[in-house]
């Protein structure tokens, strides 16, 4: 009986797991991604291979397996498996963990000790580590989601080999949602657009895509749910902004759509009528400045110049007189050539980010200030522009695994018309640089 209200003979059920804790893999073989490490000329599997496992520093974005890899590294290798987490461990259980190992050792057995988020650490917590890596008490393999080389002791970094796990790609996560329909015995309740948009949801985290599957097919649903269905039910929405004074909205929304409209008569009616309602100048100032921004941008670049400086008299003048500044602005705003070129790349800018989540930056244009980020590559093959021809050396910026997207598409209207041009310019260049 394990505690007082057990009743006899009652058969207790086994508490339910998590599917992510269902399905994590039983071997190395099962891991599904970082190939690029456990293959057999990858880091980890020619240490397997050899039978010559060292100390390690898993550095990668959550949900990539640190904690499995581990787990199986100690199968694999015949060894205590022992989990900590910097974040709740402290120096007195860090003492009975290496007691502990101690006299494993005497017992003939090793320890794989883990330690999650070993970056929270701090330098002489990781000293303590040491003589236990380096008498053989413990094997380290320590998780980390930070740069090592920022915040990792030198010692501990010379004395153990950083293994880099990468995001899981696309496929990778369409391959782990097919091991979840299979483990659930039902395929997910999902079109598939819909589908798409779960795995990109994930955003390369393994761990957040099961937890959403999970969260699916909990759900009661007669029929597959589209993307649309879906980012309803998945994605909280922000709450609504509303305050009691509702005409004080509708004001600033025909005045600002009067300014969008190069209508400078009727900005001027809904201007004064705002201020006759006790509106707070300052408000005002700022959102004609924001009007520059949000619909005239680049067209005219004077225009937020213009607003900021009346925005600065007003402050210097004061009411009344400092009003008539701000009045300037809105007329010059209201007759200004628009463009929402910049606002719309902008936003389409957010969505990609958004939608492509934590992809890198390709090697070579990453800084390189430590010795390991130059070992592994970062800032390789880098072509500094004013050194090319035309100083323009025509590289890729983007994600290696992105396609090239165009954001901003300046109309031939005002000063964007210049811009234009520019960037056709270096369009034609670029494609020159790439085919040569």
């Amino acid at each position: 009986m394990s505690d007082l209200f057990d009743t006899p003979g009652k058969t207790v059920p086994e508490a339910p797991r998590p599917l992510a804790d269902r399905l994590r893999p039983r071997t190395l073989s099962e891991v599904i991604g970082q190939g690029h490490v456990l293959g057999p000329d990858g880091p980890l599997g020619a240490m397997i291979a050899a039978h010559s496992l060292s100390s390690l520093i898993l550095w990668g974005p959550p949900g990539v397996g640190k904690t499995t890899i581990a787990r199986l590294l100690a199968h694999e290798s015949d060894l205590a498996f022992v989990q900590i987490s910097a974040i709740f461990t402290g120096v007195p259980d860090l003492r009975k963990v290496f007691e502990s190992a101690k006299i494993r050792r005497q017992n003939g057995q090793g320890t794989l000790l883990f330690v999650d988020e070993i970056h929270r650490f701090n330098k002489a917590q990781q000293d303590g580590f040491l003589p236990y890596m380096e008498d053989g008490t413990i094997l380290l393999v320590g998780a980390t989601t930070e740069n090592p080389s920022f915040e990792l002791n030198a010692a501990l970094l010379s004395r153990a080999q950083v293994i880099i796990l990468e995001r899981l790609n696309l496929i990778d996560l369409e391959l782990l949602a097919q091991r979840a329909e299979k483990d659930l015995n039902r395929a997910l309740p999902l079109t598939g657009d819909a589908r798409e948009a779960i795995i990109e949801m994930a955003d390369g985290d393994g761990r957040a895509l099961l937890n959403l599957i999970e969260q699916v097919t909990a759900w009661k649903i007669d029929k597959p749910l589209t993307r649309d269905q879906l980012s309803t039910r998945l994605m909280r929405r922000a709450s609504k902004y509303d305050k009691s004074g509702e005409e004080h909205y509708n004001l600033i929304s025909a005045l600002h759509k009067s300014v969008r409209g190069s209508d400078p008569d009727a900005a001027l009616y809904w201007f004064a009528r705002m201020l006759e309602g006790g509106e707070d100048p300052r408000f005002l100032a700022r959102r004609i400045t924001r009007m520059a921004v949000e619909d005239i941008g680049l067209a005219d670049p004077q225009a937020q110049q213009i607003c900021l400086e009346s925005w600065n008299t007003y402050e210097r003048l004061g009411s009344p007189e400092g009003e008539l500044a701000l009045a300037q602005a809105l007329v010059y705003i209201a007759l200004a050539p628009k463009s929402n070129a910049v606002y719309i790349a902008y936003k389409a800018a957010r969505a990609a980010a958004r939608e492509t989540g934590s992809q890198p930056p390709p090697l070579h244009i990453r800084n390189a200030p430590t010795k390991l980020m130059k070992e592994i590559g970062y800032g390789a093959g880098y072509s500094y522009d004013h050194d090319a021809e035309d100083s323009f050396s025509g590289q890729n910026y983007f994600p290696d695994d992105m396609k090239r997207p165009i954001y901003y598409n300046p109309p031939e209207r005002g000063f964007e018309r210049e811009l234009k041009k520019r960037i056709d310019y270096f369009v034609k260049l670029r494609a020159k640089r790439n085919d040569g």
